[in-house]
């Protein structure tokens, strides 16, 4: 049996392809859109892609099961499991509670582990060539290294009211009833690592096993105690903001993703023809820059989305296709590097790039404007808005400064100022760029704090020095 965890680090998400060697078939699990790595992966094993499944309907990226199905005949497994509430709208066998997949030697088995969603599926798989007993479980977003997936994302991201306690009782009785009745050496793969939003604390080591997580993951000592008010407690606080994208994400796996089939490359654009499409308003700008390059100048009314790992996560922020209709110009070295990007992209659903630029010379430029952590306190600003997580925020922020994390913010404009300048800072100053290009594309009079709250930190540190020594 071949088991391969493919990892996106811009998601924090993991993919499987689980294979039969004896008979060169396989199965993907939980996939993303741009499915060549899952081709290739199979081809280079001498598999054909048989299977395709994904333990529960995504929140934070659009599935690849469709595309996969399409590109390679494979056939479909969801989740039957959930209510009416929360079925598929599109072709698939369904599964159940102890339903089964077969690929030769390996038996992949359906448990159903409500809670993070209600018709999430972890799958059991048991490689038959080796032993009759299961070996291994993807968990999907039901048990992560030291931490369980959020209970609260449906009322964060897909309009549920006070859905969290429901889903936080499901979680335990899930935990109780169907993962720790597993022997403790099943070896447990997640679909999330550190850095999801999908939990709050979730591990960066990739995989686990039932009896660590028993042991030492925080929820053990309240499922040992029976603690279930305990436990719901603890789950529900300090959960960090959920991406406001994650609502779309939600509907369109729902309904099936739209499939891409093979893309042409992207081609270089004239930058005469960019230039005309800018001022009519018809194709907007992407500078894939660093934060501290857009300061010293950029095309005027662009999106900073920075190259690098987070092009899917940061894209997601600020373009949503389901209302922003112009075709995207990315700035990129090369062509290679605009695919990437874009592969990056239509894991959340931006598919619409009509292609890409090398430089930003012979565009309309402007130069973001900036203020001094010094000069704040003099400044008359409508609004300090702090685009930091919440959590970063109650750990420590500006006084007077109004928080909404980078991800919402252009979901909730109506808690802007219409008028007035608004100063804008996050961390460092990368997620503080982006999300203010993408206020200063909506008409907004944005200043970003140079440093964001670091060098604000450090300024009232030696303020207060200062002060001190006299």
């Amino acid at each position: 049996m071949l088991i391969e965890r493919i990892y996106d680090e811009d998601l924090a998400q993991a993919s499987y392809l689980i294979g039969c060697q004896a008979k060169g078939e396989a199965i993907v699990v939980d996939g993303r859109r741009d499915i060549a790595v899952y081709q290739d992966l199979a081809a280079k094993n001498g598999m054909k892609i048989v299977a395709v499944t994904e333990t529960h309907i995504h929140a934070d990226y659009l599935s690849g099961t469709r595309e996969l199905a399409a590109a390679t005949g494979a056939k479909i497994y969801v989740s039957g499991e959930g209510g009416p509430d929360w079925q598929y709208e599109f072709d698939g066998e369904r599964l159940y509670d102890g339903d089964a997949i077969t690929l030769g030697n390996i038996t992949i088995k359906a448990l159903h582990t409500p809670g993070h969603t209600p018709e999430h599926l972890s799958f059991l798989v048991t490689d038959g060539a080796f032993s009759d007993q299961p070996g291994y479980l993807l968990s999907g977003d039901f048990v992560f290294s030291g931490d369980l997936g959020r209970p609260d994302l449906l009322d964060e991201a897909a309009g549920g009211i006070d859905t969290r306690f429901e889903g936080a009782k499901q979680l335990f009785t899930s935990l109780r009833d169907k993962f720790l009745t597993l022997p403790d050496y099943v070896q447990v793969h997640p679909a999330h690592g550190a850095g999801s939003a999908c939990g709050k604390a979730l591990g960066a080591i990739p995989s686990s096993t039932v009896g660590y997580e028993r042991l030492y993951a925080w929820w053990g000592p309240y499922l040992a105690a029976n603690d279930e008010q305990g436990f719901i407690n603890e789950l529900l606080d300090g959960q960090p903001d959920a991406h406001a994208y994650f609502g779309r994400m939600k509907r369109e796996n729902r309904e099936g993703p739209a499939i891409l089939g093979e893309r042409t490359p992207l081609p270089e654009l004239a930058p005469g023809i960019v230039a005309a499409g800018l001022a009519e308003d018809t194709l907007t700008f992407i500078d894939t820059r660093s934060n501290s390059d857009v300061h010293e100048g950029t095309v005027a009314r662009s999106l900073n989305v920075p190259a690098g790992k987070s092009v899917a996560s940061y894209g997601a922020w600020v373009v949503n296709p389901e209302t922003d209709k112009n075709p995207l110009v990315l700035l990129a070295p090369d062509q290679e590097a605009a695919m990437d990007m874009w592969d990056h992209l239509v894991r959340v659903g931006i598919d619409n790039v009509a292609g890409y630029l090398t430089s930003i010379d012979g565009l309309p430029t402007a130069t973001p404007k900036l203020i001094q952590p010094e000069e704040l306190d003099g400044f008359d600003a409508a609004m300090v808005l702090d685009v930091r997580n919440k959590t970063e925020h109650t750990a420590g922020h500006i006084p007077g400064s109004h928080q909404l994390s980078g991800g919402r913010v252009m979901w909730h404009l109506d808690e802007l100022p219409a008028n007035g300048t608004i100063v804008t800072y996050c961390q460092s100053g990368v997620r503080n760029s982006v999300a203010a290009s993408a206020l200063r594309r909506a008409g907004y009079d944005v200043v970003e704090l140079d440093g964001s709250y670091a060098a604000w930190s450090m300024w009232q540190q030696t303020r207060q020095n200062a002060v001190s020594a006299k």
